[in-house]
């Protein structure tokens, strides 16, 4: 029960203030305990955050099945979309953007195991299914075409603030991921 206040507190101020705002002392203070308490079970802040099962489950659900690979994309992306904005979200984002070379090193199994893989592996789900129904060429199923959503997102949300909304997902599976993917000669 004191575990679960301390890291709902870490997920909460994460959210809120990000990587460089979350103190221990504002932890404890979220869970209404003492320091010795969380010390107890975490003796550093990225021991704390890599403990938040928040942020280890910022993945979603299944693959997309709407009969298309462009819905199927769109689905997708939209899926990806809520998850980058939830709570666990924001709070992995906070740390990915505001971490130094060092400290993301730490965090590096976090990231891959909550965000990476997962996407990648609906990526991957996403475009087979396409090549089994004739829509996507058959060697587009590779690393290269697996980073292209997650890169975007990731790289638009931070450098540019964009949210993604509808029409950003729509132009990025029209214009970028369509022409990837479309078998030769069509």
């Amino acid at each position: 029960m004191l575990e679960r206040a301390l890291l709902d507190a870490a997920l909460e101020q994460l959210s809120t203030v990000g990587w460089k705002g979350l103190t221990m002392e504002g932890v404890v203070a979220g869970a209404q305990t003492g320091k010795a308490a969380v010390y107890r079970r975490w003796p550093s802040k990225e021991d704390l955050v890599c403990g938040c099962p928040g942020v280890r489950a910022a993945s979603g659900e299944g693959a997309p099945d709407l009969g298309g690979v462009r819905e199927d994309l769109l689905a997708l992306c939209r899926q990806v979309r809520q998850i980058m904005y939830s709570r666990p979200g924001v709070a992995l984002r906070s740390v990915i953007h505001e971490c130094d070379h060092m400290q993301v090193e730490r965090f590096e199994g976090v990231i891959f195991g909550s965000v990476v893989e997962p996407t990648v592996k609906l990526l991957r789900e996403v475009i087979e299914r396409g090549i089994e129904r004739g829509e996507v060429r058959s060697d587009a199923a590779n690393g290269y075409v697996f980073d292209v959503i997650p890169a975007m997102m990731m790289y638009r949300a931070k450098m540019c603030a964009s949210e993604w909304n509808d029409q950003d997902l729509v132009g990025m599976i029209d214009r970028l991921m369509l022409p990837l993917l479309r078998p030769y000669g069509t």
